[in-house]
């Protein structure tokens, strides 16, 4: 299992510490959380400030885009090369010339699904995807309690994707901790993103390392 936290639960007094920290305690890759106000009720962080994550973490980013007009914000932070971005279905129309683009900047393209889509939505995107990211919370803040239906919905993907593209990775954002990892992997998950449960540790390494399972 990889881990990525996500680094909107860390103390951004001290961001290039935490940044460190997550590193050096073996995380697999550094999950931003990049929110508009406008597609989630929050508001978070643009390229000014990812741009010096990138400079300081020594692991790829994870760029997670909650936002309206998805094109333009990879536009802005494709110039960063993260490893992913992933952008939401519920809110683009044109999601596969979206694939097209972030790929063509040699970013690996990612889809995200809230907890009330389905993974049948996407069935023809999946061959042309590297990611799939399931929100076991609903999006916009940190912190949220785990929604356990996104068990059952990361089997049906699996079984999409084992079909369609084997290659393509499962991530589950939202509540994640040492107590539905298993479950998690045993679903057929990839990748989790932890914020609270990594940031909130006294040990960051320790919390990562027991998600790695």
């Amino acid at each position: 299992m990889q881990v990525a936290p996500s680094i909107l639960s860390a103390d951004f007094g001290i961001l290039n510490d935490e940044i460190k920290a997550i590193c050096d305690g073996g995380c697999d890759l550094v999950h931003v959380d990049v929110m508009d106000g406008h597609f989630v009720p929050n508001l978070t962080i643009g390229p000014v400030v990812v741009s010096a994550v990138a400079k300081i973490a020594t692991k790829p980013l994870d760029i997670h885009l909650m936002v309206e007009n998805n094109s333009f914000f990879v536009d802005l932070f494709a110039p960063l090369k993260p490893e992913y971005i992933s952008f939401h279905m519920e809110e683009e129309k044109h999601p596969h010339r979206l694939i097209q683009k972030i790929r063509s900047y040699g970013i690996k393209p990612a889809v995200v699904l809230n907890p009330h889509s389905r993974p049948e939505d996407i069935e023809y995107l999946i061959a042309d995807l590297d990611m799939v990211l399931l929100m076991s919370v609903n999006p916009g803040f940190g912190g949220q309690k785990f929604i356990e239906n996104v068990v059952p919905k990361a089997k049906k993907l699996k079984e999409l994707i084992t079909k369609i593209n084997p290659d393509c990775l499962i991530e589950v954002d939202g509540g994640v901790n040492n107590k539905n990892i298993e479950e998690l992997k045993n679903a057929g998950v990839d990748v989790v993103v932890a914020g609270s449960y990594v940031y909130g540790a006294d040990d960051y390494g320790q919390a990562i390392k027991s998600l790695q399972i």
